[in-house]
Protein backbone atom coordinates (compact mmCIF):
# COMPACT_ATOMS: atom_id res chain seq x y z
CA UNK A 1 0.00 0.00 0.00
CA UNK A 2 1.10 3.61 -0.57
CA UNK A 3 0.99 6.30 2.13
CA UNK A 4 1.82 10.00 2.44
CA UNK A 5 3.28 11.28 5.71
CA UNK A 6 2.95 14.92 6.64
CA UNK A 7 5.57 17.29 8.01
CA UNK A 8 5.08 16.48 11.69
CA UNK A 9 5.48 12.75 11.06
CA UNK A 10 8.65 13.39 9.03
CA UNK A 11 10.01 15.50 11.90
CA UNK A 12 9.06 12.82 14.40
CA UNK A 13 10.86 10.17 12.35
CA UNK A 14 14.02 12.30 11.99
CA UNK A 15 14.14 14.11 15.30
CA UNK A 16 12.07 12.56 18.05
CA UNK A 17 11.12 9.05 17.00
CA UNK A 18 7.60 9.82 18.27
CA UNK A 19 5.66 7.32 16.22
CA UNK A 20 2.66 5.33 17.44
CA UNK A 21 2.87 1.54 17.34
CA UNK A 22 0.24 1.43 14.58
CA UNK A 23 2.17 3.86 12.37
CA UNK A 24 5.48 2.18 13.21
CA UNK A 25 3.96 -1.02 11.84
CA UNK A 26 2.98 0.73 8.59
CA UNK A 27 6.41 2.34 8.23
CA UNK A 28 8.33 -0.86 8.92
CA UNK A 29 6.32 -3.02 6.50
CA UNK A 30 8.56 -3.30 3.44
CA UNK A 31 5.56 -3.95 1.22
CA UNK A 32 4.33 -0.40 1.92
CA UNK A 33 5.56 2.59 -0.04
CA UNK A 34 5.97 5.67 2.15
CA UNK A 35 6.05 9.12 0.56
CA UNK A 36 6.49 12.68 1.77
CA UNK A 37 5.43 15.85 0.00
CA UNK A 38 8.02 18.28 -1.30
CA UNK A 39 5.98 20.83 0.68
CA UNK A 40 6.85 18.96 3.89
CA UNK A 41 10.52 19.12 2.99
CA UNK A 42 10.20 22.88 2.38
CA UNK A 43 8.55 23.23 5.80
CA UNK A 44 11.26 21.10 7.44
CA UNK A 45 14.02 23.26 5.91
CA UNK A 46 12.25 26.42 7.07
CA UNK A 47 11.83 25.10 10.62
CA UNK A 48 15.51 24.17 10.86
CA UNK A 49 16.71 27.45 9.34
CA UNK A 50 14.48 29.46 11.67
CA UNK A 51 15.79 27.34 14.58
CA UNK A 52 12.35 26.12 15.61
CA UNK A 53 13.65 22.56 15.41
CA UNK A 54 17.13 21.10 15.44
CA UNK A 55 17.75 17.75 13.86
CA UNK A 56 20.05 15.51 15.88
CA UNK A 57 23.73 15.78 15.00
CA UNK A 58 25.05 13.15 12.62
CA UNK A 59 21.55 12.48 11.26
CA UNK A 60 20.97 15.08 8.54
CA UNK A 61 22.27 18.45 7.42
CA UNK A 62 20.20 21.00 5.52
CA UNK A 63 22.15 20.60 2.30
CA UNK A 64 21.77 18.44 -0.76
CA UNK A 65 22.14 15.31 1.37
CA UNK A 66 18.73 15.96 3.00
CA UNK A 67 17.09 14.45 -0.07
CA UNK A 68 19.45 11.47 -0.11
CA UNK A 69 18.86 10.96 3.61
CA UNK A 70 15.08 10.91 3.18
CA UNK A 71 15.10 8.70 0.10
CA UNK A 72 17.98 6.34 0.86
CA UNK A 73 18.31 6.11 4.64
CA UNK A 74 14.66 6.54 5.58
CA UNK A 75 13.41 4.81 2.40
CA UNK A 76 10.77 7.52 1.88
CA UNK A 77 9.92 8.69 -1.62
CA UNK A 78 9.47 12.37 -2.34
CA UNK A 79 6.25 13.44 -4.11
CA UNK A 80 6.64 16.78 -5.83
CA UNK A 81 3.79 19.27 -6.09
CA UNK A 82 2.07 19.26 -9.48
CA UNK A 83 -0.53 21.30 -11.31
CA UNK A 84 -3.15 18.67 -10.44
CA UNK A 85 -2.42 19.08 -6.73
CA UNK A 86 -2.86 22.84 -7.06
CA UNK A 87 -6.18 22.33 -8.87
CA UNK A 88 -7.41 20.21 -5.97
CA UNK A 89 -6.19 22.86 -3.53
CA UNK A 90 -8.13 25.53 -5.44
CA UNK A 91 -11.34 23.47 -5.05
CA UNK A 92 -10.72 22.65 -1.39
CA UNK A 93 -12.80 24.98 0.79
CA UNK A 94 -11.24 26.84 3.69
CA UNK A 95 -12.23 25.40 7.04
CA UNK A 96 -12.48 28.02 9.78
CA UNK A 97 -10.55 26.00 12.35
CA UNK A 98 -7.78 25.12 9.88
CA UNK A 99 -6.26 27.57 7.41
CA UNK A 100 -2.60 26.50 7.33
CA UNK A 101 -1.58 26.79 3.65
CA UNK A 102 1.16 24.15 3.83
CA UNK A 103 -1.14 21.61 5.48
CA UNK A 104 -3.88 22.34 2.95
CA UNK A 105 -1.46 21.74 0.06
CA UNK A 106 -0.33 18.42 1.56
CA UNK A 107 -3.99 17.44 2.08
CA UNK A 108 -4.77 18.36 -1.54
CA UNK A 109 -1.83 16.27 -2.69
CA UNK A 110 -3.04 13.26 -0.67
CA UNK A 111 -6.58 13.63 -2.05
CA UNK A 112 -5.34 13.94 -5.65
CA UNK A 113 -2.95 10.99 -5.36
CA UNK A 114 -5.52 8.94 -3.39
CA UNK A 115 -2.92 8.33 -0.70
CA UNK A 116 -3.87 7.82 2.94
CA UNK A 117 -2.31 10.72 4.87
CA UNK A 118 -0.58 9.95 8.16
CA UNK A 119 -0.44 12.88 10.61
CA UNK A 120 -0.56 13.94 14.25
CA UNK A 121 -2.84 16.87 13.35
CA UNK A 122 -6.28 16.54 14.95
CA UNK A 123 -7.82 18.94 12.40
CA UNK A 124 -7.07 16.81 9.34
CA UNK A 125 -10.13 14.53 9.77
CA UNK A 126 -12.28 17.57 8.88
CA UNK A 127 -11.15 17.00 5.27
CA UNK A 128 -12.49 13.45 5.05
CA UNK A 129 -15.71 14.71 3.47
CA UNK A 130 -13.57 16.13 0.64
CA UNK A 131 -11.91 12.79 -0.09
CA UNK A 132 -9.05 12.63 2.40
CA UNK A 133 -8.23 9.22 3.84
CA UNK A 134 -6.66 10.05 7.21
CA UNK A 135 -4.60 7.88 9.58
CA UNK A 136 -3.78 9.35 12.98
CA UNK A 137 -0.33 9.06 14.56
CA UNK A 138 -1.56 9.20 18.12
CA UNK A 139 -0.02 7.18 20.90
Amino acid sequence: MRYLIDTNVLINIIEYDYISDNIRGILSDYENQIHVSSESIREFIHLVQSEKIRPPKNRVQITDNLFDFIEEELNIGIKYISKEHLRTLARLPLIDEHRDPADRLIIAQAITEKLPLISNDSKFPKYRKYGLEFISNRR
